[in-house]
This record gives structure tokens, sequence and C-alpha cells, in this order.
């Protein structure tokens, strides 16, 4: 193979786009449909440390728990492994107001000392389909990581909190109204 075909079998990949303007815009070519992540974020929940923190870099499942570990499918392989949640956050705006429109999480058990962890690498992507759909989906997790959840979506925009759904707030924090 001689330089000119390793060039152009680089120009034919096509990656994934991450595209910030309305890639329906009219002209339906390259780009029509993909996806839009600017408005999902990653939230990372360590329940031992009973904190919450966005982490960017779990897009694309090098989140900073995620890195130098070897995942498999199977929880046995991480007997002593602690709890995190990836917790896929997408706002959306009811008219100029914006709010917290589809919460999804997915459980990671991580060894930090083998290096090994469980995750379910379709479930996180599946959860993220269902996150920038607009879907809750936290009844799953425990009580205590909802409320770290909870709390930290609340801190960090109380406007976004009040402006989001009721069933997320009530599965969250409890709140009725």
């Amino acid at each position: 193979m001689d330089l000119f075909e390793k060039d152009k079998q680089k120009k034919t990949k096509a990656g994934f786009n991450i595209l910030s303007n309305d890639s329906t815009d009219g002209h339906g070519g390259y780009g029509t449909g993909v996806i839009d992540l600017n408005n999902v974020s990653p939230v990372i929940i360590n329940v031992e440390g009973e904190e919450a923190f966005v982490d960017m870099g779990a897009l694309h499942a090098r989140s900073a728990v995620e890195k130098r570990i070897k995942f498999t499918p199977n929880r046995e392989d991480s007997p002593n492994g602690k709890l995190y949640w990836l917790v896929w956050v997408s706002v959306n705006n009811k008219g100029s107001v914006p709010y917290y429109a589809g919460v999804t999480a997915c459980e990671m058990v991580i060894d930090m000392e083998t290096r090994r962890g469980y995750k379910s690498l379709p479930e996180h992507v599946n959860r993220m389909d269902k996150s920038l759909k607009g879907h809750i989906i936290v009844d799953h997790m425990d009580d205590k990581s909802k409320k770290i959840l909870g709390e930290y979506l609340k801190s960090y925009s109380e406007e976004m909190w009040n402006h989001s759904e009721l069933k997320l707030r009530k599965e969250l924090l409890g709140e009725e109204q």
C-alpha cells in the first residue's frame, strides 16, 4: 500500500460527529440525523464518597473513575468493587426556561486495586439515548444514591430543578410539588 492509498482510506472513514447546529436544517447532506450531544452531561456518583460531579470524559467511556480499568459484563469479576453511578442528564427548554428533561442512571462497580470493573456498555449507550429523548430512569438506584443525585442537581441549578418534571423531583428527593 502506498501513501496515496493510506490517505484515501483516511478520508473515506466517517467518524461519529457531534454537531452544535441543527443537522436537519434543510441541506439533507452529510451529517443529517446525527445525534446532538450538546445538551447531555454525564454525572458520576461516588456512593461511598457521597459526591456527584460532571465528568465529560464519560461521553467516551474515559471518565476519571473508568480510566485504566478493565471492564467485564460480569459482576463476579469485581467482588470488592465500589458502587458508582453514571447518570446521563439532558437539559431542554420549556419556552425560554431550562430544565432537567432526561435523567437516566447506569450502574458501575469498580475495584481500583485490581483495576477491574463491571458495567454493561449496551445499557450505558441505551440509557444515554433514553436521556436524550427525555426519559427519567432512576427507580433502580438505591435511596442514598438518589439523594446524592437530587441534591447535586438541585444545588447546581435550583431554577432547572424547580421546572423539571414532578416525577424526577419525587423519585430523587421525595418532593410532592
